[in-house]
């Protein structure tokens, strides 16, 4: 069994830092890097907490948590991170004692937590096994089947809307949209990575305004991908004069694939964003985007599994977090 100790020597850092990453000590002043490594090591490690180890021989409370993202794709998105960070600390709060769960983690792993926390979007079939061994699971950003399962979703059509009006009533026309599609193996009804698409082609046909060949799709948010389909985009030559883009990660990219072709942000072309991570506000330009709280999301997760544990509901509930419109200086009035 890992120590604290041991976990310090391989992150080079002091026991104290480490101690207090581990117990979520909202103080300290760490960067998201460190504090994401030593949470890597740890958990490689096996590390089991004192308080954890004794909360759980005094009663299992064991909580699965399952990520689409790997610890890279993390950092690159901290969105997700902000997720997991938030749910893992509140269940270290509630004396959960957490359990890593994978894709390919057995069935009866999955049976042995009282519940499970599945951050991010999942294959049909990932969903269905873990269905099949636990009736405690709660989804994050993703609603699979909202008459089987409890979810957390940002409002993100309330959000799409916002950002569509306001290009609109800064005078775009041609608006395009560069985020998620739906997974060829998720086949649940309406089971789609992200329904910001759908509301798009809606307020689009709804102003007489939608072409297909403005969106431009990919199944993961991440710098290459925001880079290489604005580049795509440019070379379409539609003169699209704004883009809504998927998350700010990709707009990272796609600010590099604009600045590349000699164009400039927002004299020829208009840009927002989605999450607001901490890095948008100091985009040159600064990015307009919307901001999703989260952290809220996490522990709205937790919350959920906490209703069910300590009395069985009889209904599944799907809780939707509100977002917030910031505007800054990447769209201009055309």
């Amino acid at each position: 069994m890992a120590t604290i100790k041991e976990i310090a020597s391989i992150a080079e850092v002091s026991i104290s830092t480490v101690s207090r990453v581990l117990n979520f000590d909202e103080t300290l002043n760490v960067s998201d890097a460190t504090r994401e490594k030593i949470l890597k090591i740890a958990d490689e490690l096996d590390y089991v907490s004192a308080k954890t180890k004794k909360a759980k021989n005094k009663k299992n409370k064991d909580i699965g948590i399952i990520y689409w993202y790997n610890y890279e794709e993390e950092l690159g998105d901290p969105y997700y991170l902000s997720i997991r960070l938030a749910a893992e600390k509140k269940c270290n709060e509630n004396n959960f004692n957490l359990v890593k769960l994978s894709e390919d983690s057995s069935i009866e792993d999955i049976k042995n937590v009282n519940g499970i926390i599945a951050i991010g979007k999942f294959s049909l079939s990932v969903v269905d096994k873990l269905a099949s061994a636990n009736d405690n699971i709660v989804f994050v950003d993703f609603s699979p089947d909202e008459n089987r399962f409890d979810s957390v979703m940002a409002d993100l059509e309330k959000a799409t809307y916002e950002i569509l009006n306001y290009l609109y009533g800064l005078g775009h026309r041609k608006i395009g949209f560069i985020g998620g599609k739906k997974l060829e193996y998720i086949d649940y009804r309406d089971a789609h990575l992200d329904k910001r698409d759908i509301k798009y082609k809606e307020f689009m046909e709804s102003k007489g305004i939608y072409n297909h060949r403005y969106i431009y799709e990919t199944e993961r948010f991440t710098f290459k991908a925001g880079y290489n389909l604005m580049k795509e985009a440019l070379k379409s030559k539609n003169n699209i004069t704004a883009f809504f883009i998927g998350n700010d990660t990709m707009s990272v990219g796609a600010y590099k694939a604009i600045s590349e072709e000699g164009l400039s942000i927002p004299d020829d072309i208009s840009i927002i964003g989605f999450n607001d991570q901490p890095s948008a506000k100091y985009m040159i330009p600064a990015l307009t985007t919307i901001r999703i709280p989260s952290e809220y999301l996490g522990k709205a997760a937790v919350d959920l599994l906490l209703e069910n544990l300590n009395g069985a509901r009889e209904y599944n509930k799907k809780v939707v977090i509100p977002t917030e419109f910031k505007i800054r200086e990447s769209c201009k009035r055309i």
